[in-house]
This record gives structure tokens, C-alpha cells and sequence, in this order.
């Protein structure tokens, strides 16, 4: 898998939910808003990588291909 976590800064709230269904991959800043971690994916981290951003409720994770941030497959 060569997707990555993005968040759209624009759009997101800091609710936190994010860090709190993926800590592993995402930490909060002093003022609650992510730190995404850039490494890609892994088959064993998807399902927590999706159900981080279906429970965005700003809409600003997203998981974006290699491809889509114009970088080769890793």
C-alpha cells in the first residue's frame, strides 16, 4: 500500500478524533490539531487509516495515493 494520511489544514477543527482512532500514526499539537506521520500505509494499519478518516467530521483526512502527490511507489 503506498497511501498516505493528509489532512486539509483549512478545513480541519482539531476534534482529535483522528489521534484517538490511529495514535499510532497521528499525534496532537498543543492546540489539539493532527500531526500526521508521512510514512505510507501498511496493509496492517488500513483499516485503522480508513476509520480515521470516516470519522473526520470536518472532511479534512484524507488518505491520497503516491501517485496523486506525485511520487513513485515505494
Amino acid at each position: 500500500m503506498t497511501d498516505r494520511l493528509r489532512v486539509n489544514p483549512i478545513l480541519c477543527d482539531g476534534h482529535g478524533l483522528c489521534a484517538e482512532l490511529f495514535p499510532e500514526r497521528v499525534a496532537l499539537d498543543d492546540w489539539g490539531y493532527p500531526i500526521i506521520d508521512d510514512r505510507p500505509i501498511s496493509s496492517k494499519d488500513e483499516r485503522h487509516a480508513r476509520r480515521a478518516v470516516d470519522a473526520c467530521p470536518t472532511l479534512a483526512l484524507a488518505r491520497v495515493s503516491a501517485q496523486a502527490l506525485g511520487r513513485s511507489a515505494e
